[in-house]
């Protein structure tokens, strides 16, 4: 008998999307480190009985990124610091032109306990290869993580104080799984 394809939706009710930005440069102690909340998005997963034949495919509003929180700096962030950094950000991903990032799983492998998730990120209308981890820390808890480059896609990261003090051009991504969804079958 041939195991049915498992079929999972992830949205924000279930599961936390969210983005860290890393500070660098002279003038790296006055700039932030950043959490960012993606709260608008969605995600299926196809899960097949072999990892090969399974897919993922995920959408992100870029419009929906907010500060969710920050480290570093010689003062916290304000509520207006907070929005003036998002709407840059909509600037710097643009969020009118593009409203969504797509992502597209091209392949799936599984060993030694962890997942590997190839697929393609488009980005402000530039499509790139990007590799994602899945783990389970604890059962039924998932993670899953993975690096871009803002460049890859035509992103300057933003500077200021004539580039003394920059965001690095990685970004982290991270996925938590909050509630009981079965991945562990990938």
């Amino acid at each position: 008998m041939i195991d049915p394809v498992q079929h999972v939706e992830l949205d924000p009710q279930c599961a936390s999307l969210v983005l860290k930005t890393f500070r660098r440069g002279m003038a790296s102690t006055v700039g932030h480190d950043l959490t960012l909340l993606v709260a608008d998005w969605t995600a299926e997963i196809e899960v097949a009985p072999a990892p090969a034949a399974s897919t993922v495919t995920a959408t992100i509003r870029t419009g929906s990124i907010t500060v969710a929180g920050s480290s570093g700096g010689v003062t916290p962030l304000t509520a207006g610091n907070r929005r003036d950094i998002e709407k840059t950000l909509r600037k710097q991903l643009g969020s009118t032109r593009h409203p969504e990032a797509i992502f597209a799983s091209t392949g799936v492998t599984a060993a030694d306990g962890q997942v590997d998730v190839a697929g393609t990120l488009t980005l402000a209308g530039v499509g790139v290869p990007v590799r994602l981890t899945v783990r389970e820390p604890a059962p039924e808890q998932f993670l899953v993580t993975g690096t871009v480059r803002q460049s890859d896609f035509g992103i300057t990261p933003y500077s200021a104080l004539f580039g003394a003090l920059q965001v690095r051009d990685e970004v982290e991504i991270e996925l938590e799984v909050e509630v009981g969804v079965d991945l562990s079958v990938l």
